[in-house]
Order: C-alpha cells, then sequence, then structure tokens
C-alpha cells in the first residue's frame, strides 16, 4: 500500500554503457572506461526530493556484468576502473545520499551476465548470481525493492532459479517488494512505454505467469478480476529515448510524461520513470528541469479538490445513515480505509453518487476516482455525468482513476 502511494519512483540506469553509447553492452567492455569524474549521487537524490520522488532504484549491474561496487565474486567492477584509483563505491555512496534524504533505496541485477564465463552453467551459474545478491542485500542496509527481469542469452540453455532467488531475499529483507513479470509483490505493467490498460485490476493468477514469456504481457497490462493474487503493476519507462544516458538525446516534453502520468497512475498502476546520470556522475540540467516541471504540473492540476466542497448524496448507503458506509466519505482525505458503500453492491441496478457544487457550479476537466485498496480492488465500471450528461466512462478504478475529459472545460 505505501508503495502504491509513492506513484512515481525513479530508475536510474548507469554503468559502463554510459560511456561508450550502447544501451546493452556486450560484456568485454574495459572497466577502465567507466570514470564519473563528478559523480555526486547527492544530487540525484536533490532532484528525486524536488520531484516528489520518494523511491529510487539503481542498476548495480546491467547485462553487461560490470559491477558499480566491488564485489569479491568478480573483477569486473569498479575495483578496476579509474574512477577513485578503483577505491569506489557507487552503490554505497547512492545509499547513503538517499538515506541522508529520507529517500528509500532499490536495486536492479540483471540475471543476465554477458561478461561472467560462468554464464550458461546453470548450477555454477545461480550460485554466483545468489552469491552477489547476498553482497547487495546484507551491505547496503535496507532495500524497498528489489528489481528483476527474465532476459537471457537465446542460444545458450540457461535457466534461472527465481524462486531460490527470491527465496533468500525475503529471508534477509522481509519488508521488500520484489518486482518481476511474476512478483511476488509487484508485477511488470508488460510494455516500457509506461502505459497501462484502460482496464487495470491489481489482482491476476500467478500461476498463469511466468518471467521473460512475452506471450503474456497483454495478460500483465490488464490484470485478472479473478485474479488470486494482488499484484498491482509497475510502468517502467524512460525520460529520453535511451535507458542510459547519450549526448544526441534529449528528454520528453512535459505534455508527453503528463501523458503518460495519465495512463499509468491514472490508471491504477506506479510509474517507473528513469533518468540516466551523463558520463560526468550527474543527473543533466535539462532532465532536473524537466522533473521540476512535471512536478508543478501536477501539484498545480491537483491542488485544489473542488469535490471537498461539495454537498453530497447516493442512491443508498449500507447500514443506514450510521452505518459508517455514507457518500460523505468519498470526500475524506483517508483513501485506504474510508468508502461509500450501497445498500447491495451485487444487485443488478446502477448504484450512483451525485456531488452538487455551491452556486455557479464547477469549472474542472479532470476527475479523480480513488477505491478503499486496502481492503482490495472491487470497482468493475463506473460512468461520469455532468448536467445529466454523459462525459467519461470507464472498468476499473482501484488505487486512483483518472479522467481528462475531452473538449477541454467542462461546466
Amino acid at each position: 500500500l505505501k508503495w502504491q502511494q509513492r506513484e512515481i519512483i525513479m530508475f536510474l540506469h548507469f554503468g559502463v554503457n554510459t560511456f561508450t553509447g550502447y544501451e546493452r553492452g556486450t560484456g568485454h567492455e574495459d572497466p577502465a572506461i567507466f570514470n564519473p569524474v563528478g559523480l555526486d549521487t547527492n544530487q540525484w537524490v536533490s532532484a528525486a526530493v524536488d520531484a516528489g520522488i520518494s523511491l529510487m532504484i539503481l542498476t548495480a549491474k546491467h547485462h553487461d556484468g560490470f559491477c558499480l561496487w566491488p564485489s569479491k565474486y568478480t573483477d569486473h567492477s569498479v575495483e578496476r576502473s579509474r574512477w577513485k584509483d578503483g577505491k569506489g563505491d557507487v552503490v554505497w555512496e547512492f545509499v547513503d545520499a538517499a538515506k541522508a534524504r529520507g529517500v528509500d533505496v532499490g536495486l536492479y541485477l540483471s540475471p543476465w551476465d554477458r561478461h561472467e564465463p560462468r554464464y550458461g552453467h546453470i548450477l555454477e551459474y545461480n550460485e554466483y548470481y545468489l552469491a552477489q545478491l547476498q553482497e547487495l542485500l546484507t551491505n547496503y542496509g535496507s532495500l524497498r525493492e528489489i528489481w528483476f527481469d527474465g532476459f537471457k542469452n537465446s542460444t545458450l540453455n540457461m535457466t534461472y532459479y527465481f524462486t531460490e532467488w527470491f527465496s533468500m531475499v525475503k529471508e534477509l529483507q522481509s519488508s521488500i517488494n520484489i518486482f518481476s513479470d511474476a512478483g511476488p509483490d509487484v508485477r511488470w505493467v508488460g510494455n516500457e512505454d509506461g502505459t497501462a490498460g484502460t482496464t487495470c485490476w491489481a489482482t491476476i493468477n500467478r500461476t498463469s505467469l511466468s518471467i521473460g514469456n512475452a506471450s503474456i504481457e497483454g495478460y500483465l497490462n490488464v490484470g485478472d478480476p479473478r485474479g488470486t493474487h494482488y499484484l498491482p503493476a509497475e510502468c517502467d519507462v524512460t525520460i529520453r529515448d535511451g535507458w542510459f544516458w547519450h549526448k544526441s538525446e534529449s528528454p520528453k516534453k512535459l505534455s508527453k510524461l503528463l501523458q503518460i502520468y495519465y495512463n499509468s497512475v491514472g490508471r491504477n498502476c506506479v510509474l517507473l520513470l528513469n533518468v540516466p546520470p551523463n558520463t560526468t556522475g550527474l543527473l543533466p540540467e535539462t532532465d532536473v528541469h524537466t522533473l521540476k516541471e512535471l512536478r508543478t504540473a501536477l501539484d498545480t492540476i491537483f491542488s485544489v479538490n473542488l469535490a471537498e466542497k461539495c454537498s453530497v448524496k447516493a442512491s443508498s448507503q449500507r447500514g443506514g445513515e450510521d452505518g459508517g458506509f455514507g457518500p460523505e466519505n468519498v470526500l475524506d482525505s483517508d483513501h485506504l480505509w474510508t468508502y461509500w458503500a450501497p445498500v447491495d453492491e451485487d444487485d443488478a441496478q446502477d448504484h450512483w453518487i451525485e456531488m452538487r457544487g455551491a452556486d455557479g457550479g464547477l469549472r474542472f476537466n479532470v476527475v479523480r476516482i480513488q477505491e478503499a485498496v486496502g481492503l482490495g480492488q472491487r470497482i468493475k465500471r463506473h460512468e461520469i455525468y455532468v448536467d445529466g450528461k454523459k462525459v467519461a466512462q470507464g472498468t476499473t478504478v482501484g488505487h486512483k482513476r483518472l479522467h481528462r475529459l475531452k473538449g477541454g472545460v467542462v461546466q
């Protein structure tokens, strides 16, 4: 629930690819090329805090196998770089800077390691991966999210022991959220566009999922109303075209980022926005400025909840006037535990809530609906009317559903 309320979290892709210009390294890069002479993780964290972001996830190791910490299980790491004469530790500096500002951290350790010679030898490689995972989970304090994907070398017969990996993660850090196609805590949304389905259930059937299976992407995007597990979706997208920094690229325009926000957070998901540090070791000023623009825009759009001053009535309410489920609950600030409920949720008739402003009416172009997701997700269909005219309709709601009304401002 705390994870869902974050709404926007940050990804940081950083490593040898930052210096080679590749998106996917080969594993044969010389570690000496890694030399971010102006690295300042405090600047990363400040940018996140100014953007209202409370969780940051760093790529501790990408597919190229280069480790941003001095792992004792490989020499393909910052120990062989020119940065700080091989005595630096990016992961430690990142965690330390975040902790100082009260920002939570997460890490990504790529299952696919294109440098490691044990890759392709199933047992030996899985033991190697577990050892590195243990380093990260025991040496860097409390982590709030650990990020897994299913990328692998398609020409090798390689199996990842996800069950064993997840078991060790939970043994070492019981309060962590594990992300993957199949959870077990939060799931991928099925694309890298930052877009959830217009129907998006947090519930899904985990027995239907497998990590790295492209055929399930549509199922991940929509979820399952009969799902056996509560596995809300995370929408990953990058602020630029590439996941790693490239000199020729620029951040997306504010209008595009707002669209992504409405299509992710506004559809019951968390937005994971990648902002890659450059070769100096800083987040580019253009990207930092864009993050601030996004936060300012969101704060402005949602600064006033016009519904708070409305009168409200409903078609019915469970338990009568003193039952605690009256329509006034939709106006309070507790989005997790208070809610309106009609007399019978399962009958065929439509249930409605009417909000009425003071004389002169209301002027708005965004409608926000939220469920008490602390008790699960129930709403299957909803419609919105203004002065008797239907202006929006949809299916699921969940933690948050946002509608931008067509045709601009509606009075």
